[in-house]
């Protein structure tokens, strides 16, 4: 089961409030604006500030639009 469009239209980077998109491979919810990615484990999104990892090159992301 993956992670619902509703719950991705919602969810936005605890640090910044930017809405986050989801990573091409599936496996994390990138913010644009501060390029943290929040894992997703089990089609969970871990939206902790201290799970994240600051993205240092572009990984990719789907659009959502």
């Amino acid at each position: 089961m993956a992670i619902s469009k509703e719950l991705l239209d919602i969810l936005v980077c605890p640090l910044c409030r930017t809405p986050v998109k989801l990573t091409a491979d599936g496996d994390g919810l990138k913010c644009q604006t501060c390029r943290r990615i929040y894992p997703v484990r089990g089609d969970i999104p871990v939206m902790l500030i201290d799970e994240a990892q600051v993205d240092q090159e572009d990984r990719g992301t789907t659009d959502q639009n």
